[in-house]
């Protein structure tokens, strides 16, 4: 039926292009390929017996993808999965670096080649679609790209994307947590075996056999629903998209590309943390222009919201209502007092009062209950140099919120307020919104809607100068550099859960997040609780009726670490002013650790045991490390040549004494300095749940 071509073709060069493209066959004597520019990965897209479109990654020649299929289905069009030729159209080579506005480095560099090939229908070569591969040295990204074309017309309902990601599942380790679940990406990780797997959120990470590591995941996810990843037969992984509330996964028009789909590679976990500058790359540049306001007020933080979490104020009014005009300017003297950039504050808007769960149809953004004085706070904070970071939480009721959304924001550019912490709490696929007929419809936090719902904020954000934290968000991939205002989110299980009880973050929870959430993007984990054991030292104060299993499960130590470890442009500090003045030896690094950085290099680790994490300071010449470990000591030796060289740096360490312990001995902390350079190493401890925090101030 078709004629075959004993022939092979490769991607003979870069920088060149194939205007035509030849009848080919169905076998794999027909494939083409790209390498990174380090020649150690390659892609190869080809076709099967069936015509069916398909790629392939190695890594040093070994398999990380094996042949995984593409694809794309359609309820009214027809479908893109097999009776397919392939012809490659494009290679291209890039190289470029530029400077990011803020960040965990402030020069990215973009070095990449490209392929672009074409499947088209063997029986109509006018329907076609193509595949835009992209090599860096740390990994790879793929999209679709259905251009105009006749039968594609009119809007496309996307019922299927037959993306596969075939793993190697021989002597695999996965570290994962279940996706199109209620609570959305709030959930402990599992490590299992590939066959552990059902349907995962991304990033999902894995430890081959080989023991190199792979991490899966996309990038610039835009007007599309987000993708999960679905265990099907083997050792496949298919991507599954969000549903729709109207019943397609998506809904476009051609042209059209979808967001990319990228894979991670290196030969260890560190390598994997190092390489996350491919999501950056895969977006656009920034499109808002002059977006300097953005820097001007990162750093750390604190505010009116842990009392909530522990119950010793409430979110809605009365005798315990936490966003009081008196309380929120005794927040702002103590901010002023240590050098804070903001005072968050929650439940100062009409709404929380009674079941404020279930209150999305009432919150009112405009609105201060009668004990809050907007212009009262946000004037004496000014006058302190401290700035009131503004809270809208949506209850998961985004219309809602987008009705009010100019209105709101308008009132706090008014006020001098130029962060907004959003939060969308809900459980998943319960994101409302109202039709102008009325009828409610409701949504997946990674469905289209919802992507479309961030950028629309995001914009009229900007357009007021005004940054946004969203929790309970979509995932993070990559748009922060195409919106410079997104900078930072929740998405994954933060502080607040170890004061619930339900249960606590357990001590690996941070020591596997760099290795998973963490590669996607900034995160507002809120570190730094010092009431960790309220039973063990009195002199800690918190009155809460949670669960008596309530608890930090990390040293003192480990709390300071995390502030290096969990990257963030704006870190809180969450806990209670009082526990801070408590251990003001301790404090002192908060106070003087950086949140945006020059340059950031993950020194060693294994997923879900520790990590020992470096930066520089954006603003000086210092460096600082952050070090943690889960529940079992280790020492760990590190190399000091990361330190500029010729320079000399008074190293202050905090970090675990001998006898710490997270379960019965967390407040155990050793705090000293010595002299060190870049010939220099160090031997740090941590104990069970520990970890270890230094500041290397540079002299002269």
């Amino acid at each position: 039926m078709f004629r075959t071509m004993m022939i092979t073709a490769s991607a003979l060069g870069l920088a060149h292009a194939v205007d035509e493209i030849p009848p080919i066959s169905f076998d794999r004597d027909v494939s083409y390929s790209v390498t990174s520019p380090d020649g150690d990965i390659e892609i190869t897209a080809f076709t099967n017996a069936y015509g069916e479109p398909m790629y392939e990654v190695t890594f040093e020649g070994e398999a990380v993808i094996e042949p995984s299929r593409l694809g794309m289905r359609f309820a009214d069009h027809q479908q893109f999965k097999d009776g397919l030729l392939i012809g490659q159209k494009s290679t291209n080579s890039h190289d470029e670096t530029w400077e990011q506005p803020w960040g965990e480095r402030r020069f990215v560099r973009d070095h990449h080649n490209e392929m672009v090939v074409t499947f088209r229908d063997a029986d109509d070569e006018r329907r076609s679609f193509d595949v835009r591969f992209r090599a860096f040295d740390d990994g790879i990204g793929f999209r679709y790209e259905f251009p105009k074309q006749r039968s594609l017309r009119g809007e496309l309902a996307i019922t299927d994307e037959l993306t596969e990601f075939r793993i190697p599942a021989e002597d695999t380790t996965a570290f994962h947590i279940g996706a199109r679940l209620w609570n959305r990406y709030e959930y402990l990780y599992e490590t299992t075996p590939v066959s552990g797997m059902q349907m995962v959120h991304t990033p999902v990470t894995f430890e081959l056999g080989s023991g190199d590591h792979i991490a899966i995941h996309e990038a610039a996810l835009v007007d599309y629903s987000g993708m999960s990843l679905l265990l099907k037969r083997g050792n496949v992984l298919e991507a599954d998209l969000a549903p729709r509330s109207d019943g397609p996964k998506v809904k476009k028009r051609a042209p059209f590309n979808t967001p990319w789909r990228t894979v991670q590679i290196a030969e260890d976990a560190p390598g994997l943390v190092n390489g996350t500058d491919i999501y950056l790359n895969l977006n656009e540049p920034n499109v808002l222009g002059d977006v300097s306001w953005v820097a001007e007020d990162l750093g750390v933080y604190t505010g009116i919201w842990w009392d909530m979490h522990i119950r010793t104020k409430t979110w809605g009014s009365g005798p315990f209502h936490g966003a009081t005009t008196e309380y929120t300017k005794e927040m702002i003297d103590f901010a002023a007092e240590n050098g804070m950039v903001g005072v968050l504050v929650e439940g100062w808007n009409e709404g929380w009062d009674g079941d404020w769960y279930n209150a999305g149809d009432v919150m009112d953004f405009t609105k201060p209950y009668p004990d809050w004085d907007i212009k009262e706070v946000t004037d004496y904070a000014l006058s302190k140099g401290v700035r009131i970071i503004g809270h809208h939480e949506t209850v998961g009721n985004i219309g809602r919120y987008e009705d009010q959304l100019e209105e709101a924001l308008d009132l706090y550019q008014e006020h001098g307020i130029t962060q907004v912490k959003s939060g969308y709490v809900a459980d998943a696929g319960n994101l409302k919104w109202t039709d102008r007929d009325g009828i409610e419809h409701f949504e997946f936090h990674d469905g289209q809607r919802n992507s479309n719902h961030h950028i629309k904020v995001l914009k009229e954000a900007a357009e007021r100068k005004i940054a946004m934290n969203p929790h309970e968000p979509i995932k993070d991939t990559g748009l922060r550099r195409t919106y410079p205002n997104w900078i930072t989110r929740e998405g994954a299980r933060g502080m607040e859960y170890s004061a619930w009880g339900v249960p606590p973050n357990v001590p690996e929870h941070t020591a596997i997040l760099p290795y998973t959430r963490l590669l996607s993007g900034p995160m507002d984990y809120t570190p730094g609780i010092f009431d960790l054991k309220p039973n063990i030292n009195p002199n800690y104060v918190r009155v809460s009726q949670n669960s008596p299993e309530s608890e930090v499960q990390t040293t003192l130590a480990k709390q300071l670490a995390l502030y290096v470890v969990i990257y963030s442009p704006i870190q809180m500090a969450p806990d209670l002013p009082q526990n801070y003045r408590a251990r003001p030896d301790e404090f002192q690094f908060i106070k003087d650790v950086p949140t945006n950085w020059e340059e950031s290099i993950a020194l060693a680790g294994e997923v879900g045991d520790y990590i020992v994490q470096a930066r520089k300071d954006w603003d000086s010449d210092d460096w600082y490390i952050g070090a943690v470990t889960d529940e079992n000591e280790r020492t760990v030796e590190i190399d000091l040549s990361f330190l500029d060289d010729g320079k000399t740096y008074t190293a202050q360490i905090y970090r675990d004494a001998e006898d710490a312990h997270w379960d019965d001995n967390p407040y155990a902390t050793v705090i000293e300095e010595r002299e060190v350079t870049s010939e220099d190493a160090m031997s740090l401890y941590m104990a069970p749940g520990g970890g270890a925090a230094i500041r290397f101030k540079a002299e002269g």
